[in-house]
Order: C-alpha cells, then structure tokens, then sequence
C-alpha cells in the first residue's frame, strides 16, 4: 500500500518544480524541507516548510538535514541543466552525477523510505526511433544526458541491491512560464514571455518546424505527486517516460500570432540546441506510466498555450 509522505527533503526546493511540488506537499499536511543554492530563497515561508540553502556537493550538510529531520521521501530536482552543463562538464558532474550519487548513499545509510529522481528525455541521443518505446538503449550525445542517465543507472543499483523505493520519471521538453533560462528546450516558455511583456519580436534558436515531445509544468507536478504517492507493488518498471503532445517552434507562434498580430517570430537555429531537438522524438511511448499507476495529462497543447497566456499575463 502506498503511504503518504510525512517528511520530504527537495534539492533544488526553491526552483522551477521544486516550489510548485512543495506546495502540494504542504497542502496534503506533508513537512517539507527545501534544499537548494544561496539566493534562491522566497520572500517568506509557511508552516510547515524549512528552508536552507548550500552547495548541493556539500555532504557533511545534506546528510546533518537527513539526521536532523529524518525525511521518508527525498525528492531529487537539484542539478545543472543542459546548457549549463555543456558549458562546464566538470562542475556538471560534480553536481548531477557525483552528489547524486552521494545523496543516495545517505538514504540508503539512514534508511530514508523513498528516494525520487527527475530524469529526461535526453538520456537518450540522436537516431532514436520515433514515437520512443522506454525501453531503447540510451546513449546520450549531451554531457547533461550522460549526468542523468547515470543517476538513473545508480538508482536502480540502489533498489536491486539493498531494496531502495527509487522511483524515477523521464521528462521531454517542459513549457512552463518558470523555465530556467539555462535551459536549451526552454525557448517556448521564453517567447510566451516576450510576448506578453510588449517586447516587439522573438528568435527561437531553431528551424521552424523543430520541436519535442512536451508536457505543461502542471501535469509534471501532478506526475511527481502521483509516482511519488503510487503503491510500490504497482510500478512494474525503474523509470518510466512520460508524453502529452507535439510542439514544434512554428506552433509556438503562430498561437503567439494569434493574440499578439504585430509580434515578429524569426528563426536562427543555434547548431547545438537544433541539433539535440531535432533530433530527439517528437513522441515519447508512456504506456507502461498509464498502465502501472493511471499516469493521464490534463494538457494538450491548446490547453497549454492558453494557461501560459493566462499566467503571464496575471504575474505581469
């Protein structure tokens, strides 16, 4: 039987999913800890919720939190993303791959009931087939890839050989009107903002029919809450991807358009974020998350467009 999370600690806790998964968290009467780096803290905080800030690579401090508030879930979102890490792979490893590894190792020495990892698509590299089953080999062509399917990798380590609850999902693209602006897919998200904040045009750094396979960030907090709230018996798999529709660059403006008539969208491809959408499948297979645990998304890509309208509008 599943169990409600009482106690989570989230690395990465003040970012783009953390927040928003934390505040579910605190919602169903959840504590929460939120772990992440210097300056990304909130104005104030609520009940329930502690806040502290470091260096994710910092063990003797991660493993005092897991001492002093002994969470039965960590929810693992701290890492370099994709450009970032191109740009410097030996603090990308430091920090996606080696300090992972040592976080699962602290669960596993204080026997923290359930660890949760957020992986990607780009796991896997070029000349994939296309929709992806799960189960094709990854060999990843982006520093950012081979970090996460490592992880991925030690997870699964950890959970043959001493029983670990690891539980792990696979993201494509997110759109989402928090994208992280280190992101190389978060370009979407950016031209909803340009828009909407009066600027007068848009680049994308792609051809106009590039695109991914892409969920809403609501229905990636949704997935999370849900895996991390499945019965174990349930989840068949390691990991599993997860896919709600197709958007292509050109899709992004001409719902753009469509609002903002005069707004000007140009296309200059950018070699290394051309390259890894391109080719990357613009449907990933997440049959096995809808048969284990009744994984469904609430947004298509109408829905979508319309809520980033929505939200940006609202903050603006």
């Amino acid at each position: 039987m599943s169990k409600a999370i009482k106690t989570a600690l989230i690395t990465g806790g003040n970012g783009n999913l953390g927040r928003l998964v934390g505040e579910r968290l605190l919602n169903a009467g959840a504590s929460i800890v939120k772990f992440d780096i210097p300056g990304s803290e909130p104005d104030s905080t609520v009940e329930g919720e502690t806040i502290v800030t470091g260096d994710v690579r910092d063990q003797a401090l991660l493993e005092s939190l897991i001492i002093e508030h002994k969470p039965d879930a960590i929810i693992h979102l701290a890492s370099l993303l994709s450009g970032s890490s191109e740009a410097d792979t030996v603090s990308a490893w430091e920090i996606n791959a080696t300090a992972s590894f040592h976080l699962l190792r602290m669960a596993h020495e204080h026997k923290v009931g359930m660890f949760f990892f957020a992986s990607t698509l780009a796991t896997y590299g070029a000349g994939v087939p296309d929709p992806l089953p799960e189960e094709t080999a990854q060999w990843p062509d982006l520093f950012y890839g081979a970090t996460k399917v490592a992880v991925e990798r030690l997870g699964v380590y950890y959970k043959l050989k001493h029983g670990m609850d690891f539980r792990c999902l696979r993201f494509p693209l997110v759109l989402s009107p928090y994208a992280p602006p280190t992101a190389m897919t978060a370009y979407p998200s950016h031209a909803f903002k340009a828009a909407i904040a009066g600027e007068s045009s848009f680049t994308f750094p792609v051809n106009r029919g590039t695109g991914m396979s892409t969920l809403f960030i609501d229905d990636v907090i949704k997935s999370i809450i849900e895996i991390t709230a499945a019965d174990r018996a349930r989840l068949k798999q390691h990991v599993y991807s997860l896919h709600s529709y197709f958007v292509s660059a050109e899709m992004v403006a001409d719902s753009i358009k469509e609002k903002y008539p005069e707004f000007v969208c140009e296309y200059e491809p950018v070699d290394a974020v051309e390259h890894m959408l391109s080719s990357l499948p613009d449907v990933l297979v997440d049959q096995h998350a809808r048969d284990d645990w009744g994984w469904q998304p609430d947004f298509d890509y109408a829905r979508t467009a319309a809520t980033m309208f929505e939200l940006f509008t609202r903050s603006s």
